[in-house]
Parts: structure tokens; sequence; C-alpha cells
């Protein structure tokens, strides 16, 4: 089976689904949740036959930058539009969804590599909180811009436009920290699977990784800290909540990009 024809209409599909909700936000279109899940359902059943027979190799797992990329962000978008059901993130569909096309191309325009063969469940058991805690950090990261903005427009007392479409301001707040506590959660695990089953990092170049995503633990600890005994919010946290992640994003794909592009390259 050919993975472009899904590629394209789950580009199509993303693209679509993330417009609508930006002009959402800037008040072009009316409110439209229905639309939006059901296009963006569309683009993850399209987007999953592509991640599929990326990993379709029974011999080996395929961990390459372009893959891990569509990978992420296909479980993104699934994540989001789950958890959107119940809680009010469908905004961050327009950031989210863009990215999830931009990692289709990405995953087109980069050739696949094979990384690690026959992995243990416990590696396995890594790779999936990993991924899992990154997904969720990465959605806690766009509801951060969004508290961001949403406050600066308060503070303003801007009460029209982005501020009309979003949860109050403490609803936002209460969903971003439901998602650092859930990342954290995820996080913590991925940190003591890789300590117990990993053997050697040095020899997997995996030790900038590691602490990379310890300095990103420790942030948000201290963000949970501040939050609940200091009273940290609003940009304060949003802020904190981007430094974690821009760790976590340097952690996941630095590694990958210097090892499969740069030296590659080299």
């Amino acid at each position: 089976m050919q993975a472009l024809p899904f590629a394209l209409l789950a580009i199509v599909f993303y693209l679509g689904a993330g417009s609508w909700q930006g002009l959402t936000l800037l008040r072009r279109v009316p409110q439209r949740p229905a639309l939006v899940r059901s296009i963006g359902l569309l683009a993850i059943a399209c987007h999953g036959v592509v991640v599929a027979l990326s990993l379709s190799d029974a011999d080996m797992l395929d961990l390459g930058l372009s893959t891990s990329a569509s990978l992420i962000s296909w479980l993104i978008a699934v994540l989001l539009l789950a958890v959107s059901v119940i809680k009010p993130v469908l905004s961050a569909a327009a950031a989210l969804f863009p990215l999830a096309a931009l990692s289709i191309l990405l995953m087109i325009g980069l050739p696949a590599t094979n990384q690690q063969a026959n992995a243990s469940p416990g590696i396995l058991l890594h790779i999936l909180t990993s991924v899992l805690a990154f997904s969720l950090f990465t959605i806690a990261a766009v509801l951060a811009l969004l508290l961001a903005r949403q406050n600066q427009a308060l503070r303003r007392h801007r009460t029209r436009g982005i501020v009309q479409v979003l949860p109050p301001l403490a609803t936002m707040e209460r969903l971003l920290f439901e998602f650092i506590w859930a990342g954290m959660l995820l996080l913590t695990a991925s940190l003591i699977s890789g300590m117990v089953f990993i053997d050697n990092m040095f020899a997997q170049h995996l030790v900038h990784k590691t602490v990379l995503s310890f300095a990103a633990w420790i942030i948000f600890a201290l963000l949970l800290i501040g939050h609940y005994m200091l009273g940290w919010r609003g940009i304060r946290a949003a802020r904190w909540t981007l430094g974690g992640c821009a760790l976590l994003l340097l952690a996941y794909f630095g590694s990958k990009f210097a090892l499969h592009i740069v030296f590659d390259a080299a």
C-alpha cells in the first residue's frame, strides 16, 4: 500500500481543520467544534495509515527523526481530539494540526532510518511513556501560549477577539496544570524506565537526552511547587511551561537531528 495518497489527504484535512479553528480564534468564522473534530478525525485516520506503513517492518523499529516527528504529531492530534470531548482544549488545534501536517511533509522529504532492532518490552515502555509525556507537554505549551495571550488581553481590558472564544482564564489555568501533572507522571515513568532498561547510555548517545529531560522535569516540578505554594499563574506559569517544553524538544529531537542530519551529511 502506498503511503503518499494518505499523507496528502492527511495534510489537507489537518490544514483545513486547523485553519477553521485559527479563524475561529480570530473571530472570522463561527465556532464549529463538530466540524473541526470531524475533519480532524479524517486527518488522524489518514495519518494513522501513514504512521502504520512507516513502522510496518516487523524486524526493525524505526526511530528516525522524520518518523518520530510524524508519530508524535499523530499521537498529539489523537490526544487533543479525545480530550476535547470532555475538556475545552480544541483551540489548540489551530497550532497543533498545522504542525502535524508539517511533520508529514518532513517524513515525505526525509528518508527513514532504522535505529533500533528488536526492542525489549522495557525499552518499548520507555519509548511509550516518553512519547506520551512529550505529546502532553506539547499540548500544554500551546495552552500556555493561549493563556499568556488571554492574560495579556485582559490586563489591557480587551474583552473582544480571542478572549471571547477561549474558556475563562481560571479554566485555562486549570487545564494547563492538568496537562502538566499528567505529563509529569509520564515523564517520571520515562526517566525511571530509561535508567532501569537502557544499559549503556554513552554508547547509544542518550546522555544529553537524559540530562535535558531531567532538567525539564526539575523545571516542571518547580512550576508545580510555585503554583500551589506561591500562587504562580498567568504569564509566569506560561513562561515556565514553555521553558520546560523547549528543553524536552531539544532532548527528543536535538540528538536525532544531530545524528541523522548533521553527522550523516558530514
